[in-house]
């Protein structure tokens, strides 16, 4: 599996792109999951992009952002655009976003069609520019369950619609994530890795609780101390050696989690003979 960290996990730090390109390369990490935000306020340093970060032997896999579904057309038009030209720039094959801000619950029939529509709309977009658009499995959205994620794959009926498959927000749906994985596996893009100490810790990953610089971290445990069995998962995952994922830490201790983690999933998946990104194969 290739595996990626996330600049959002240091979205409260002091440090550099470049720090943390150095920091994955020694730490065995394939590539560097660019925040939108990070991508966006880097657009204007000329000399950094895709070829910039293979020069450390890393990979841009995908721009993470937040597309404004509910807004002007224009302006989503314009946004969407923007960030496949990111994309481009940094060598990305994916962009990521989210379906809606409601749940499937929650969502009339017609406001259904509304965000299938926008969505495919996006799709040609993406797809005109070479990229995939993925969207993330994820409460509050129509992509909160097994059954809302495929319902959505067919309203949209794109080729470049994929999914961001995270492991974590899947099992808070209350579906089995093996099972899911193998119901959604022609149309996952990517994987974020995540895990948790309890279900009853689960509102440290509100949006309001994770972007603020004073929200609680407890109960945002490493990959394979949670609720989430991730030992079943990779083993599921093993048979998949072009799989991408991520892993999307949230907490402290950034640096010592993630290496932490990364040598847990290189253990777990062992067995497995993939292609790393020095050419050949491994064990990864």
């Amino acid at each position: 599996m290739k595996l990626s960290l996330c600049t959002i996990s240091f979205r409260h730090h002091l440090v550099s792109l470049e720090e943390l390109a150095v920091w994955a390369a020694d730490n065995g990490f394939h590539g560097i999951e660019l925040w939108g935000a990070h991508a966006r306020n880097m657009a204007a340093v000329s000399d950094r992009g895709g070829d910039w970060l293979a020069a450390f032997g890393l990979s841009a896999p995908m721009l993470s952002d937040y597309l404004p579904l509910d807004g002007d057309t224009d302006a989503l038009v314009r946004k969407t655009l923007d960030l496949c030209r990111l994309a481009q720039r940094w060598g990305a094959r994916k962009i990521r976003t989210f379906a809606g801000s409601a749940g499937s619950a929650e969502t009339s029939p017609e406001r259904t069609i509304f965000i299938a529509e926008r969505l495919r709309t996006l799709c040609g977009l993406a797809a005109d520019h070479g990229l995939s658009l993925l969207v993330e499995t994820h409460p509050g959205t129509l992509a909160d369950s097994l059954t809302s994620t495929r319902a959505l794959i067919a309203a949209v009926g794109h080729p470049a619609l994929k999914i961001n498959f995270d492991v974590l927000h899947v099992w808070e749906g209350g579906d089995d994530p093996v099972a899911a994985r193998r119901a959604l596996r022609p149309h996952i893009g990517h994987y974020h890795l995540k895990n948790i100490r309890d279900r009853s810790d689960l509102p440290v990953f509100e949006p309001g609780n994770v972007y603020a610089a004073a929200g609680r971290r407890d109960g945002m445990v490493p990959l394979f101390d949670g609720a989430v069995d991730y030992r079943r998962f990779l083993a599921e995952l093993a048979d998949d050696p072009t799989a991408e994922g991520s892993l999307e830490w949230f907490g402290d201790d950034c640096y010592a989690v993630l290496r932490h983690d990364r040598e847990a999933v290189e253990a777990t998946l062992a067995p497995a003979t993939v292609t790393r990104r020095f050419g050949g194969t491994a064990r990864c």
